[in-house]
């Protein structure tokens, strides 16, 4: 971190300056983003799975003073951490405008990415709330790591987090399930596998795990992990598969660490969540979003999440049914998509599904083993009425994703992928 900190400041970053860091995860990412910080200035996280034109779009909307990328990167294309050389490029910006310690772009699942500011106080207090939950990494254990360290579930409930708490933090070799076993069996100190629904999908591709005594839980940050897959997760491994609702602009809001309350979480310790018009509210006592006054967004101390959800008056237990955009009309009749997308995920088969309202109720799904659309069709025919089955479903061979590995539900980008 020192050397890194010698040559950032060579290239003239200082206090109060703007560094952008365009790298795979790596022990260079977390030397340069320690060091960007111990100088005093503001780091902008860049998934270096980004085009040359989106970092060159994204450096210049930020005014980035530096720009840390790889100049040689070793290592397996399934590498979760790599052996990276980096380079250091000096550019005409400007100091940044903002007090953030961090800058992030929204993943842009369901449009634009917006810029996320995280002031060093909110960080810290995230990390506060993490060690208040019942259910996370102790001091002394490990946190196998699989999302990554750009976003918020691996930058904070990961890196930082494990830093604070004096957590090993073990990538596996390769981001394969037999690699991740291995990474747990390779210590004996209890160990959490943090990752995201995706990742739940390659463990549950390995065949006859073998007897893991290390391994303490996994926990899934997100998307909702259909009650299918879980079970299928707790029969094949025999520990809890915890979930945890977050948002770039806050970190994690509510968990279920243990899996006891499934779909519903309780908010985190800090946190204040409400119902307004069907929609989930965080508090947040300042607008995270960067060059944005939308008072749709943030208002009064209020984030709006975009989330549809209930909230239980007696319990505080948060449930969160999907987008808010995901309630249509067919016919006169109220169908919510969130709910025919989750039956449709229970269907024996159905390894990933997005279901859109595209001028008719249209899925997208990604099968499994020898299920077929017809009899992916039929089975769902006998959960969903009528009215609210998907009138065409499409089979893709792989569901596009995120670059945090959530589900893209861009209609262009979902007809592209139909064969």
């Amino acid at each position: 971190m020192a050397s890194r900190q010698e040559g950032l400041l060579a290239a003239g970053l200082r206090r109060g300056g703007c560094a952008a860091l365009n790298l795979p995860p790596s022990v260079a990412y977390v030397a340069n983003l320690l060091a960007v910080w111990r100088i005093g200035a503001q780091a902008v996280l860049l998934d270096h799975r980004l085009t040359r034109y989106e970092v060159d779009q994204a450096v210049e909307r930020l005014g980035a003073q530096v720009v840390v990328g790889a100049k040689q990167t070793k290592g397996s294309p399934l590498g979760i951490f790599l052996d990276v050389t980096e380079e250091i490029t000096t550019r005409d910006g400007r100091p940044a405008p903002t007090p953030h310690a961090v800058l992030q772009l929204s993943s842009g699942s369901t449009g634009p990415s917006k810029v996320i500011g995280r002031t060093a106080a909110d960080l810290v207090a995230e990390i506060v709330r993490y060690t208040r939950i019942d259910g996370v990494p102790l001091p002394g254990e490990r946190i196998i790591l699989l999302p990554s360290m750009v976003h918020v579930l691996g930058l904070v409930g990961g890196l930082l987090y494990g830093l604070h708490a004096g957590i090993e933090l073990v990538p596996p070799r390769r981001l394969t399930g037999d690699s991740i076993l291995e990474a747990v069996a390779a210590g004996s100190t209890p160990a959490t596998v943090l990752g995201v629904p995706f990742h739940i999908g390659l463990l549950a591709s390995v065949t006859d795990p073998p007897a893991l005594p290390a391994l303490k839980r996994m926990t899934t940050g997100g998307e909702l992990v259909p009650a299918a897959v879980a079970a299928k997760f707790a029969d094949a491994y025999k520990v809890p598969l915890g979930n945890m609702w977050g948002m770039t602009e806050v970190g994690v809001i509510a968990t279920d660490l243990f899996g006891e309350h499934r779909p519903s979480l309780m908010p985190a310790p800090g946190l204040e969540v409400r119902v307004a018009d069907g929609e989930l509210l965080v508090s947040r006592p300042e607008s995270p979003y960067v060059g944005l006054s939308d008072p749709t967004r943030w208002a009064g101390g209020w984030l709006h999440t975009k989330d549809a959800g209930r909230v239980d008056e007696d319990t505080g237990l948060v449930t969160v049914l999907g987008r808010l955009d995901s309630q249509v009309s067919v016919g006169g009749l109220k169908v919510d998509l969130t709910e025919v997308e989750y039956a449709l995920t229970e269907v024996s088969g159905v390894a990933a599904a997005v279901v859109l309202y595209d001028k008719e109720i249209t899925a997208f799904v990604q099968l499994e083993g020898e299920a077929t659309g017809q009899q992916v069709e039929a089975a769902l025919a006998e959960r969903v009425a009528g009215y609210k089955r998907p009138r065409a479903i499409h089979v893709v061979e792989r569901m596009p994703r995120t670059t945090t590995g959530k589900l893209v539900r861009d209609r262009t980008v979902l007809r592209a992928a139909v064969p």
